[in-house]
């Protein structure tokens, strides 16, 4: 009996002691090994030791579409650096960009305005000219947040405008009277924090919100629960307690505070949940730390890395399982994102399985991971 005559589940077994090498060498014997040898389910547990192959720490698949023999082998560039960098977008004012990924569409806010742009299905490259604006803000965006079916963003005019991204009908939400630093939305549910020391809790069913908490400190980071049962605050610790604290939904009251030791200053501006009891957060006093929701008590982190430079950081996101990319002031991310001398710190990233992009005061950058590498680490 021919190796490749063997019955599916041995063949299985067997070739889950392979690593990828061996596994692509395995795919050039014959027609029937390449075929079998290229199935997902083949990939998948070394899918997941390597860097933002999509597959995370509890097995999801968040890029289903991409065969994982690609994607491993585009993992093998994330980790060694190798990629192609360029500057697809560029303007001369100075702003404070946002930046948010959905599918083959990229959203960034320039000024008071939020462009939606098409990346090419194939290479992922960004087609400069926007096929959608958004636009009602009487002064800078500050921060917006997407769902299936709305782009929410906050202004430095205090409101809150839901676009609906089918019918392209906006509704205001009015609440705040000074800049919304901050928002996230899931599944209907809206979460905004201001300069005017406020947490503001809306719904799509009204223009006021449902609750307000009153905050006594300014909010610079807002993150709902993947479970929707609670959110998180991040605040500019210029008061006598916790900048980072945990809260109910439904009772709008304050479940815990995290951490003891922060300096004063130290405010955190950005966070992003890894699991409904995990989640990142970085700011001003130049850490990553992950908080565990679990643990009693809560006033140690139970990891954390310091930016090397010494430099604030300004955003995270996370490939749910080996790798954390952070934007500072310094040099952002873990690659210098121009060879040229740059003046801004990076004020947004996103990833995909093969692009990364990053946003800083006068350009929108990409790192391509996927074609034409160049050794650039």
């Amino acid at each position: 009996m021919l190796f490749s005559q063997l019955p599916e589940d041995v063949l299985y077994h067997v070739v889950s002691f392979l690593d990828h090498r061996s596994l692509c060498r395995l795919s050039q014997v014959c027609k029937s090994m390449h075929r079998f040898v290229n199935r997902d389910a083949v990939w998948r547990k070394i899918a997941k030791e390597f860097l933002n192959t999509g597959i995370t720490r509890d097995g999801t698949d968040i890029y289903p579409h991409i065969p994982l023999k690609d994607r491993v082998k585009t993992a093998q560039n994330w980790f060694n650096g190798v990629c192609k960098r360029a500057s697809p977008l560029k303007w001369k004012t100075k702003l404070l960009p946002w930046l948010q990924l959905d599918g083959d569409t990229l959203f960034l806010s320039q000024a008071a305005n939020i462009g939606a742009y098409h990346l090419h299905q194939g290479t992922r490259r960004l087609l400069r000219n926007p096929f959608q604006i958004y636009s009602g803000h009487q002064g800078d965006v500050c921060r917006f947040a997407v769902t299936d079916s709305n782009l929410i963003s906050g202004g430095s005019d205090g409101k809150i405008l839901v676009h609906n991204r089918r019918n392209h009908v906006s509704l205001e939400l009015s609440g705040h009277n000074q800049e919304v630093n901050c928002i996230d939305s899931k599944d209907g549910l809206i979460i905004s924090g201001s300069r005017d020391r406020t947490v503001r809790i809306w719904t799509l069913t009204s223009s006021s919100p449902r609750d307000t908490i009153p905050m006594y400190d300014r909010v610079w980071s807002v993150a709902i629960s993947p479970t929707l049962s609670s959110f998180a605050t991040g605040t500019a610790c210029c008061e006598n307690f916790s900048p980072l604290l945990i809260w109910n939904v439904e009772r709008s009251a304050c479940v815990c505070s995290l951490g003891s030791e922060f300096r004063r200053g130290a405010g955190v501006l950005d966070i992003i949940f890894e699991s409904p009891f995990q989640l990142f957060t970085c700011g001003y006093d130049t850490f990553i730390r992950l908080w565990d929701l679990r643990l009693s008590p809560r006033r140690s982190c139970v990891m954390e890395w310091e930016e090397p430079h010494d430099s604030t950081l300004y955003c995270i996101q996370t490939d749910g399982n080996h790798m954390i990319a952070s934007g500072s002031s310094y040099y952002g991310v873990f690659f210098q994102l121009s060879s040229d001398p740059v003046s801004s710190p990076v004020y947004c990233l996103r990833f995909s399985s093969s692009h990364l992009y990053a946003a800083l005061a006068t350009a929108l950058h990409s790192l391509d991971f996927k074609q034409s590498p160049i050794y650039i680490r």
